[in-house]
């Protein structure tokens, strides 16, 4: 990673607790496609989810029946993590250097995490850390640009921080992805809502006086969309999954 994304990856750190009481977490369904993709159950799998940030993901590979290891790299989500994961262990490190045993692991796991890698380094560091036949299942879980007023918020995001799209997430060629969207939805409080926009590096990078006025602006836009303060985000899962 060069300083800037370095820089914004650990931007999370000082808000931690907000990231890990507002972000959303996945449907089943998406683990039902992991499995389906590698070509085998997490039951019973070694897996290792890197970027576990305060282990959203993790948790929910735990339920599957995963016998699951996290790795963090940030001190304030590590932090977070214990205190919200007591039973799984974790390791310190980033997808660029594993601290992860060769030929160990069933599946590498990157929710969201994926795009703070460099992978000239990350995608040998998942060919040595996965067993032959072993999966990487990569995702992003994105709000649903097909409902107007999401689309219209998201111009409003693009406009703020002059965003250029997505492409820093491109798949890296040298590896064989299968890919699949799932769809789904949570109803939610507004405040969570707009807590959750809060908690993402852009707007931690932008300070707290930018941010506040954004989210200001946000409540009072969708205070009238939902006047009973419960708002439905819809999102859209997009999940990679390459066998190695």
């Amino acid at each position: 990673m060069t300083s800037m994304p370095r820089t914004r990856a650990r931007s999370f750190d000082a808000a931690a607790a907000l990231y890990s009481a507002n972000r959303p977490g996945y449907p089943e369904e998406l683990f039902d496609a992991v499995e389906e993709l590698a070509g085998r159950g997490l039951r019973g799998a070694r897996v290792a989810d890197v970027g576990a940030g305060t282990g959203i993901a993790t948790g929910l590979l735990r339920a599957r029946g995963a016998e699951v290891l996290a790795v963090e790299p940030g001190d304030g989500m590590a932090a977070e993590f214990r205190r919200s994961n007591p039973g799984i262990p974790l390791v310190r490190g980033d997808g660029d250097r594993l601290p992860l045993v060769t030929a160990g692991f069933d599946f590498l796991t990157y929710a969201q995490a994926w795009h703070w890698t460099d992978p000239a380094r990350s995608v040998p560091e998942a060919r040595r850390v996965l067993r032959p036949g072993g999966a990487l299942a990569l995702w992003w879980n994105d709000m649903d640009p097909t409902v107007p007023w999401i689309a219209e918020q998201d111009e409003r995001i693009r406009d703020l921080f002059d965003a250029a799209g997505l492409t820093y997430r491109a798949l890296p060629a040298e590896l064989d992805f299968t890919q699949r969207e799932i769809r789904w939805s949570r109803r939610i409080p507004l405040d969570v809502h707009l807590a959750n926009h809060a908690s993402h590096s852009a707007f931690l990078m932008l300070g707290p006086a930018g941010t506040r006025e954004f989210i200001d602006a946000e409540r009072a836009r969708l205070t009238a969309l939902f006047p009973d303060g419960t708002v439905e985000e819809r999102y859209v899962v997009t999940l990679s999954v390459a066998v190695v």
